[in-house]
């Protein structure tokens, strides 16, 4: 089971760290913050939003998702794989 969450990660100054999500913008590597029953979290993949919907920025396999705030993705920039690229 993939991991989509990382606990206490966000913290009291969330407003002061987050962007609203209705702010993010398209074709680029994000950190999404989602709320659930047990409180607010990060995810711990790069997301990116597109016309169809948030997708795994590594895979880029849609994610069903509902996230509340957006940052930048921080480090490298994640690349997305093409199913042949590493074929011999």
């Amino acid at each position: 089971m993939m991991q989509i969450k990382a606990y206490h990660t966000i913290c009291e100054d969330f407003d002061s760290m987050w962007e609203p999500i209705l702010s993010a913008p398209f074709g680029r590597d994000l950190k999404l913050a989602v709320i659930d029953e047990d409180g607010e979290h990060a995810l711990v993949f790069a997301c990116r939003r597109e016309k169809e919907g948030w997708k795994n920025a590594a895979s880029g396999a849609r994610v069903d998702i509902r996230p509340t705030h957006w940052r930048d993705w921080e480090g490298t920039e994640v690349r997305i794989r093409k199913p042949l690229e590493d074929s011999p």
